[in-house]
Order: C-alpha cells, then structure tokens, then sequence
C-alpha cells in the first residue's frame, strides 16, 4: 500500500510544481519519488502476504510492481530533450504516467474482481489521454480514439465477465471463487463458462493478443514514442501479471475448459504477429506486431500451468521491458535528428552512433531470442513450460514462428551496420546513454546469469 500512496503523492507533488512552473523540478521529483517506492518494494521482499481487504502484497505483486517502477523510472530518463523549450504539457505527461503506474500496482496486487477493474480503468484512462496528447497532431488524435474505443468496448467483455462470475458464486474475491470451483467442479454454476470467456476477451484486449489487436499497430504508431514505450513494456507485463494471477489463481480447476480456446489464440497470436512484421517499413509499427508475438509467447504460461508459470512470466517480461526501451531510447534519438521512424532512419547507425547501434544490436538479438541474452532464457524457459505436458505441435509453431522473428530483427542490425546512411550528427543525452548501457547490462546479465531472477517468485 505504501507502495501506490508513494506514487500517487509523487503524482500530484510534480502536478503543483508544474503549475507554479517548476519545470526543472519535475524529472528529479518523479525520479525520486520513484525510488522511494522501489525502496518499499525490496522492503516488502519475503515479508509475510499483507492483505488489504480487496489486495494483497505477496512476493508475486512486489516482482512485477518492481519490474513496472524500473521501466517507467528508465522511460521518464528518456525525456531529456524529448520535450520543446515551451511545452506546456510536460507536468501533465508525468503525472498521467504515475497515476497510470499507479493503476499497474493495483493491477498486479488485487484479490478482489473489483479492484482488478479499477486498476485497468486507472491505468486505460490515463493511457486514453496520454495517447492523444500531442493534440495538433492527427496521428495522435487517431490513436487516442481508437485506442479509447477499443479499450471501452474491451471494458464491456470484462464487465460482462465479472458480473457473470458473481452471478455464480456471490463474491468479487478469487480466493472465494477459487474455493467454490474446488468444492463444486463436477457441478459448476453454467454462469461460469461464458464468463471465464469474458474475462479472458477481455484480458486479451488489454494486452494485444490476437485476435483482439486491432488497436495495437495504429496505436503505437500514432502516439508519441515515449507513451509507446510505456505501454510496449510497462502496461503489457502489469497485463499478464493480472491474466496470471486470475487464471493461474482462481479458474485453474476449469483449466481443461479454457485452455482450447486459449490455445487457438496464442497460435493466431503468434502467427499473426510475426508474418506481419516482416512487412512493416515503420520500426514503431514492426515493434507493434513484434509484441504481438511476444504476447502469445507469454499466453505459454496459461497454456501449461506449472509452479514455475509466475516466474517465467517474470523472466520474459523483464526481457521484453528492457530490449523494448533500448530499441525505442534509440528510436526516439534517431527519429529527434532524422524526422523519420522509418526502419532506413537506422542505415549507418553505426559509423554515426556506436553506443547506440550496439545497444540496439544487443536488443534485437534479445527480442529475436538469441543465446547469451535475456531474450533466448525468456523463450527457452517457456518452451520448457508447454514441453512438461508434451505440447509438441504448439512448440513447432512457436520455433518456426521465432525464426519468422530473425528476420525482420536481422533487418534492423543489417541497416545499422551494413547500409550507407545520410551523414547527419547523431549525439547521444546523458540519460540516454545510462538508459542503454544499464538496459543493455540487464539484457545480457539475465541471459548469462538467469537464476538471478528465476527463483524470485
């Protein structure tokens, strides 16, 4: 709980100094306040649960709590020089961002259906906002509305699902629910079935699975690169940790039910996204349909449910997060010079920029699942997870998937290092360079020494 009152009251303290134009105050304010609550989090480490009536702190909540607060302490590095001398929006960008921190906390800490739907409306509301900020840009405006369309229609799916589940078993709480599908499996109220498919429409919007995409490429592409970047990253791992814990938690004894229709989506999930990156000219667009796949590689999790689910979830977020800010750190100093996102912005990367290209080479690899990086355990570990009940044919699509992905990730480093650019001044902030060298150490850190964050959950 400390945790979400430290973000919030950061929040507000970076909104008041924004109004009494406290401009210089606002990145070392929201840093602080940051640390503070990752400060709380390692705290809380392998304290005894701590329930708060509708949530509850167990080591699970602080994991993910504390990957979202390291990747949205790393984003907000990167808005050195990413705003104009006189923008007028810089206070409200950073609060919206905390408060939607604030929202992933709930997320990945709520034992009650109900706080599980504030949490995601926290955090879509302001997403809704920050999307279209940039208010005289038609790109933003559109990705703004489309974003807010589909996650309201998403919205009614879960709802639905809810209301159904209470309808069931009278409780909001997953413990409850948990405890009724247990005593009474072999006569389950039939208000149950289609509201575990809700839910999981639902769930799947919010994370991007196919077929319930459609947003996500126009999305990305629209709004600014520093909000993509938080909701590439931060927003898709707080996503799964809510999908885990619900379904892991309290409909694992209708496994058997929801797992087909899970199956077919991580398939559809997997495919989609990775044909149709090889395509895309628009690095943020490819990024786009590349988390798409990434999204069904983290669905393996549900589709085999193991004691190791939760930290293998944990293992491949953590991978993702950090190859994803590299790539869009890079993205947003490239595009700063260039004017351009364009995958032919990174030719000559390399003569002009070697930090960068290196950096960026190195999340590639990790995105691609190249051993010795963070990437190559994120996919072995849930290989091995869909393997411990002989899913054979859902691992064959997922290899030849992961070799569709070399592709367009090779065509990246191929532009970075083997084609000629313009000759433009390609400097790198400070920030910047922190934000590469410490994600880049991660990335090959969890890929030499994974037990590090293997056995955290």
């Amino acid at each position: 709980m400390n945790i979400i009152i430290t973000i919030a009251v950061t929040a507000l303290v970076v909104l008041y100094a924004g109004l009494f134009k406290a401009k210089k105050a606002l990145l070392p304010l929201t840093l602080l306040g940051l640390l503070v609550s990752l400060g709380f989090t390692v705290c809380s480490w392998d304290q005894p649960t701590v329930h708060f009536g509708m949530m509850q702190i167990d080591n699970f909540a602080l994991a993910f709590a504390g990957i979202s607060i390291i990747g949205t302490f790393l984003i907000f590095l990167l808005t050195q020089r990413y705003f104009a001398e006189n923008s007028p929006n810089v206070a409200e960008y950073f609060t919206l961002i905390l408060f939607a921190l604030c929202g992933i906390v709930i997320m990945v800490s709520y034992k009650n259906l109900s706080m599980l739907f504030i949490g995601v409306e926290i955090m879509s509301v302001c997403l809704y906002i920050l999307a279209g900020i940039r208010k005289l840009n038609f790109a933003s405006n559109e990705a703004s509305l489309k974003y807010f369309l589909m996650g309201a229609f998403s919205t009614g799916f879960l709802l639905f699902g809810i209301a159904l589940i209470y309808g069931a078993t009278g409780s909001f709480d997953i413990d409850v629910i948990q405890n009724v599908l247990v005593n009474s499996v072999s006569n389950v109220s039939p208000l149950f079935y289609p509201g575990i498919i809700l839910m999981m429409v639902g769930l799947c919007f919010k994370v991007g699975a196919a077929p319930f995409h459609f947003w996500t490429p126009d999305v990305y592409e629209g709004s600014p690169s520093l909000i993509t970047a938080f909701m590439s990253t931060v927003v898709k791992t707080a996503g799964f940790a809510a999908f885990l814990r619900l379904f892991a938690g309290a409909f694992e004894p209708l496994h058997d039910f929801w797992m087909p229709a899970l199956m077919v989506i991580v398939i559809i999930t997997l495919c989609l996204g990775n044909i149709t990156a090889l395509y895309q000219k628009n690095f943020k667009r490819m990024l786009a349909y590349s988390s798409i796949s990434h999204a069904g590689y983290l669905l393996f999790s549900l589709v085999v449910l193991t004691a190791n689910s939760a930290s293998n979830v944990l293992v491949y977020a953590a991978a993702y997060t950090f190859a994803s800010i590299v790539a869009f750190a890079v993205l947003i100093n490239v595009k700063q010079k260039t004017g351009s996102d364009d995958i032919e912005s990174f030719n000559g990367l390399a003569k002009r920029n070697p930090l960068a290209a290196l950096a960026l080479t190195i999340a590639m690899l990790s995105l691609a699942g190249i051993p010795l990086t963070a990437g190559f355990i994120g996919k072995y570990v849930m290989f091995l997870n869909v393997l411990e009940n002989y899913q054979i044919i859902l691992v064959v699509i997922a290899i030849l998937n992961a070799l569709v992905g070399f592709y367009y990730y090779f065509r990246v480093i191929i532009a970075v290092y083997f084609k000629e650019g313009k000759e433009i001044e390609l400097d790198t902030p400070m920030q910047y360079k922190v934000v590469l060298v410490v994600s880049t150490i991660v990335i090959l850190l969890l890929g030499v020494y994974p037990s590090f964050i293997l056995n955290l959950i």
